[in-house]
């Protein structure tokens, strides 16, 4: 998720834990500052836009690392406030904060390679776009009620906060299950068979959710909004560029990392004078969040492929306005 709602869960996970064992506030500033402790690894330089890209929520993220360093940094904290006595419960809260981190980023499609150093899998739920002000407004009202009304009150605004953030979650998994449903319903009355199948929401939100369907050779983009009168989709298809790939692939090791990365859910594509590829999973076709520039051919086949990323040129008023209008089914 991004970095607001991790701080923001961060904080209320800390206010409630520490509930008046010490100030409000001092539990919402540390509680940040672990939130963003496993994101730091942006910060790390591996060499290529696509290996920065792959190796985020690496190692930052694993489960049992973050687990390992809850104790040091627990009794940190709480030997740096005065406030040794408390130093299990901080410790509590500092494994609490640190391992919801990559599960939070767990339920977006990106990967998160949570098992390290046992695997290099990167897991992704894809129930929740990664900036949702659904998820993150209940977080920040609680914790600013906690900060205003240090009493009972602002603790139980915070609980609130937490437990309506939970549930967003919740449902977020229960309306993916439900528009799963209705594209393999419409993928076979419509007679396309494409075993592999993602669903995602669309940016901002849980109304509207984008699908993509995969054969060996194609993919089909459709768009479901929970508030679409039938459950019938409309597919458009394209082509994920498997002869490309299989001719330039042995000698671009970022065709091969990507697509075990993305889950083969990638596109490589030839224009002009040069290859580009594509991750299938975030964005829409022609608005790729991570489209990679490869070279020329004649550079790919000479074992002189690179791996630019390209900025996303994105109208963001006319594309607000294409998204409200779609949830309302009004294409």
């Amino acid at each position: 998720m991004d970095s607001v709602s991790q701080i923001a869960l961060g904080s209320a996970l800390t206010i409630a834990t520490l509930g008046r064992r010490t100030a409000v506030w001092k539990a919402a500033f540390w509680g940040l500052v672990a939130g963003t402790l496993p994101d730091l690894d942006v910060f790390i330089d591996h060499g290529s836009a696509l290996a920065n890209m792959i190796n985020h929520r690496g190692n930052s993220h694993s489960l049992l690392y973050l687990l390992l360093l809850s104790p040091l940094l627990g009794w940190g904290i709480a030997r740096l406030q005065g406030e040794g006595a408390h130093w299990r419960r901080w410790w509590l809260a500092m494994a609490l904060v640190l391992v919801t981190h990559p599960i939070l980023d767990w339920f977006t499609i990106y990967g998160t390679q949570l098992l390290r150093p046992f695997s290099t899998e990167a897991y992704g739920l894809g129930s929740v776009f990664v900036i949702d002000p659904l998820y993150t407004l209940p977080l920040l009202i609680g914790i600013g009620v906690a900060l205003c009304r240090r009493s009972f009150a602002g603790l139980r605004a915070n609980r609130i906060g937490l437990a309506l953030s939970c549930l967003y979650l919740g449902w977020s998994v229960l309306a993916q299950q439900y528009v799963g449903g209705v594209a393999r319903e419409s993928l076979a009355a419509q007679r396309i068979a494409a075993p592999q199948l993602l669903v995602t929401p669309a940016p901002l939100n849980t109304l509207l959710w984008r699908v993509v369907a995969m054969d060996d050779t194609h993919y089909w983009e459709g768009f479901h909004s929970l508030f679409d009168p039938d459950r019938t989709m409309a597919w458009t298809r394209h082509e994920r560029g498997t002869a490309l790939q299989a001719q330039y692939a042995p000698q671009a090791p970022a065709v091969q990392q990507l697509a075990r990365f993305a889950d083969g859910f990638v596109k490589l594509e030839r224009q002009g004078d040069a290859l580009y590829l594509s991750d299938l999973r975030m964005g829409s076709e022609g608005r790729y969040s991570f489209r990679f520039l490869l070279g020329s051919p004649a550079e790919v086949a000479a074992g002189q492929s690179r791996a630019e990323q390209q900025p996303l040129q994105l109208p963001v008023g006319e594309a607000l306005r294409e998204l409200w209008q779609r949830i309302w089914h009004r294409p």
